[in-house]
């Protein structure tokens, strides 16, 4: 795979998305990554709801993974109000019904995943519609980096992890994970390695990894490059391997690189 078509697979940036909004609609929707462009277990999309009341919205049989990127609002979800603000994920679950409201001046912007065939047969906690990332702890993982939990089945939805990461300058080894993978650039900016890709990413960057592709995310600025990511099977963010199959972090008991 080469050229465009190699980078049309693993990475696009937001600004190239053409935005579409149905007709008295507050929510314009631009799509990265859906099962039109390989995507089969997740659909990434990035929405920009206007002042005002959207239109009623469901994920219909999926589970849907949001994250607020900027602004704050209402999620009206089921008939109850749940506030939301920037950095904070929700969860909508097979069949609800939901609005989104701006209630300020600038665009609520939010990022969406929803996730088709939900398991049953995974083992939830206690449902948390609304989880704010100030309120994680944060947890280790390859090196340096750090990861902070936002929703995954512990807080209600089975279907996928939702997480920050948080990489220091320079580059880790190559590796891979087990799991389907989307990814958006929050802040910072560097370089996507996969085998003879070597693009920038920035804040925008959306990025999309197959499971077992074998990839690095090096930060290439002088501060900490962040991003959320989304993956199914739901697990530990942590978990790497090499490409030569064995264990880069062994993220049960903090050991490796």
């Amino acid at each position: 795979m080469t050229g465009v078509a190699a980078r049309r697979a693993n990475l696009v940036h937001e600004r190239e998305l053409a935005a579409t909004a149905l007709s008295g609609d507050t929510v314009a929707t631009r799509v990265a990554y859906d099962a039109a462009s390989g995507c089969e277990h997740l659909a990434q999309q990035l929405l920009e709801v206007a002042p005002g009341l959207s239109r009623e919205r469901t994920p219909g049989a999926c589970d849907q993974m949001l994250f607020v990127l900027g602004g704050s609002g209402v999620l009206h979800l089921e008939g109850v109000a749940h506030a939301i603000e920037t950095e904070s994920g929700a969860t909508i679950r097979p069949g609800e019904r939901y609005t989104l409201e701006n209630r300020g001046d600038v665009p609520l912007t939010i990022h969406s995943v929803t996730l088709p065939q939900p398991p049953a047969d995974v083992a939830t906690g206690t449902r948390q519609v609304v989880v704010r990332l100030a309120d994680q702890e944060a947890r280790a993982a390859t090196g340096a980096r750090q990861f902070r939990l936002v929703t995954d089945p512990t807080v209600g939805c089975p279907s996928a992890t939702q997480f920050i990461g948080t990489i220091p300058p320079g580059r880790a080894p190559d590796h891979f994970h087990t799991y389907d993978e989307v990814i958006y650039v929050l802040d910072g900016e560097g370089i996507l390695h996969i085998g003879a890709l070597h693009e920038p990413i920035g804040r925008g960057s959306c990025i999309h990894l197959t499971p077992r592709l074998v990839h690095s995310l090096e930060n290439t600025g002088g501060s900490t490059l962040r991003v959320l990511g989304i993956f199914r099977p739901a697990g530990s963010p942590a978990e790497a391997y090499y490409p030569d199959g064995t264990l880069a972090y062994d993220y049960r008991s903090g050991d490796g690189q």
